[in-house]
């Protein structure tokens, strides 16, 4: 090891596919609400970014009272069915073990609510790999990455220098430059090459099983 030591890591198609519940339960709110011209696929951009910048956009309103209540219906169908309609994704239990195994401090930073993430790491068994889980509030805060990271660095009393994320999409990215961090994405989960490469990260890995080498290569990188 060298600068490195805290690897900060994305849920949501970064350790899990969770398409079939998310998709489902942005289903359930959107039927619930009476909007028509949303299909699965449709659907499936919106796995990664906060829940309220979703419905605003499916929404194409910002009134906040009306976005809440698309996510109470959206977490009416998640919190009992949606979230263990999810999966890990191959290769990630034994990537997670060779990074502890590299002496590198793994955590989770989410931004869905943390109540959530703590129930699907514990439920597939991701737990054990990991010091923390930081998620989001499910008021909402918290659910901007950078302001995430930052809760995140504090707890865990890390210089920003020290830390990378990991993530699948821009805003993993976005939130690690904006704390100081360094940033890898990866291209097994919802963001497309373009997305995040426009967002200039440190590395991006496009296989589970190279992830530990890139991270180590990283490091070396920062020295």
């Amino acid at each position: 090891m060298g600068t490195l030591k805290h690897v900060f890591l994305d849920l949501d198609g970064t350790l899990t596919d969770p398409a079939p519940g998310i998709v489902a339960s942005y289903q359930h709110a959107i039927e619930q609400l009476g909007l028509t011209g949303w299909d699965a696929q449709s659907l499936r951009r919106f796995i990664g970014p906060p829940l309220r910048e979703a419905f605003a956009r499916i929404l194409k309103i910002e009134e906040p009272a009306r976005i809440e209540q698309a996510v109470a219906l959206y977490r009416e169908y998640f919190a009992v069915s949606g979230l263990l309609q999810n999966g890990v994704i191959e290769g990630i239990p034994t990537a997670l073990a060779e990074l502890v195994d590299r002496g590198y401090m793994l955590h989770v930073a989410t931004s869905k609510p943390k109540p959530f993430a703590d129930r699907i790491v514990a439920g597939f068994d991701l737990a054990k790999h990991l010091r923390g889980v930081y998620g989001a509030g499910m008021g909402g805060g918290r659910s901007d990455k950078a302001e995430l990271l930052a809760h995140a660095l504090s707890q865990v009393e890390a210089h920003p220098a020290e830390a990378v994320m990991v993530g699948d999409r821009k805003h993993d990215i976005r939130g690690a430059r904006a704390r100081g961090m360094a940033s890898v994405g990866v291209l097994w989960g919802y963001g497309e090459l373009q997305e995040l490469a426009a967002e200039r990260p440190n590395r991006i890995v496009i296989d589970v099983v190279d992830l530990p080498d890139v991270i180590s290569e990283l490091d070396a990188s920062l020295q």
